[in-house]
């Protein structure tokens, strides 16, 4: 039976795994708390870069022999595989503890099944504790392993009437400076950031985490499909890793020099005139990037939406006005109000002078 020391417990492995997001990729970021035979806190931990120990490893070397008789309450169910760490379900068995509290269920074909294991080892396991809490942080990474695809949020900054620039094509700056810290934020989360060969061009950004703390830079991917970036664009620069997607009847005099720069090139086939984007994920996937920022502009943006591949929608709003210039979303394939791709708000958050608002895509998980 669940007692309150668990769900106070759940909501400090909770915290724990906040503040570790973006760290842990592509591990979930997950909080362990270690409860001593009284119910008094012995250890805790969260999880550490891919490759360390994950969090009720953590929090178990921190409580010692007082583990033993006690209970573990942790984020995510325990895994039970040998991957780049040993299986947390040894450990915990090993630790002598009594019961098991967590919140979420592994979805993850090889690792799931951890809470069985331990009460097939003796062990009381309680499972579904605050699960809607600690999903909040854990659902990109939820959404990735059970679709076998990226989590995809597509981030962008207009006025209030949806411009993106203005007609002349100025766009510096629309949202303020916390605004773009923010977004900072949010690419300290990903595993990769995308943008189009157009944003390269007319922007030329370095898309590199820089004004928020992070320990490593996600991958930089360019849809381009013809291969055009300049060598001299910021993002073929040493500061984080490049992947740029190209079609396949790209000139290869342009992609051999983009290899050259040391950018990884990947050639992909057309779907109708267009580089297949269902394509790109795959690779991406493949390449354990489980969450995408995409950065793109309208066109860009309108294929992922036309593909069905946004997930979530990071939209910063100004209090400004122009009438006129680009919009937030080009042609995304829908004619109909009865065609509108839905998205339940959220959250809804001042930021400076503008305002967040954050919406998800919301559909079946199969």
């Amino acid at each position: 039976m669940t007692t309150a020391t668990d769900i106070e417990a759940m909501r400090r492995a909770v915290a724990l795994a906040a503040e570790v997001v973006g760290s842990t990729n592509p591990n979930p970021a997950v909080g362990a708390v270690v409860l001593d035979a009284a119910g008094t806190v012995a250890g805790e931990g969260a999880t550490r870069p891919a490759g360390a120990a994950h969090a009720e490893v953590v929090a178990l070397a921190e409580a010692g022999e007082r583990a033993r008789g006690g209970t573990l309450v942790v984020t995510l169910e325990p895994c039970r595989h040998a991957g780049r760490t040993p299986p947390c379900t040894d450990a915990i068995i090993a630790a002598g503890l009594r019961r098991v509290v967590y919140a979420v269920a592994d979805p993850h074909a090889v690792a799931a099944g951890g809470g069985e294991q331990l009460a097939r080892a003796g062990i009381e396991v309680e499972s579904g504790v605050l699960a809607d809490v600690a999903a909040t942080d854990l659902q990109p990474w939820l959404v990735a392993v059970r679709r076998r695809r990226p989590h995809l949020t597509w981030k962008y900054a207009a006025t209030l009437d949806g411009r993106t620039a203005a007609a002349d094509g100025t766009s510096r700056w629309i949202t303020g400076a916390e605004a773009r810290t923010d977004v900072h934020r949010l690419r300290s989360r990903c595993d990769a950031v995308l943008v189009g060969i157009g944003t390269v061009l007319a922007d030329d950004s370095a898309l590199t985490v820089r004004d928020w703390p992070t320990t490593r830079q996600p991958t930089r991917v360019v849809v381009d499909g013809k291969a055009r970036t300049p060598l001299s664009a910021r993002v073929l620069d040493d500061s984080a890793p490049t992947l740029i997607a190209v079609g396949a009847d790209a000139d290869g005099d342009r992609v051999k020099a983009l290899r050259d720069a040391s950018a990884e090139v990947v050639e992909l086939p057309r779907n109708n005139g267009k580089l297949d984007l269902h394509a790109l994920i795959a690779t991406l996937f493949e390449r354990e990037a489980l969450q995408l920022l995409l950065e793109g502009g309208a066109t860009l943006a309108g294929s992922f939406v036309r593909d069905r591949l946004v997930d979530r929608v990071v939209g910063y709003h100004a209090p400004a006005l122009l009438g006129a210039g680009p919009p937030v979303l080009s042609d995304a394939g829908i004619t109909t109000i009865a065609q509108a791709m839905r998205l339940r708000v959220e959250d809804v958050t001042s930021v400076g002078d503008d305002v967040r608002v954050t919406a998800v895509v919301e559909r079946e998980v199969r």
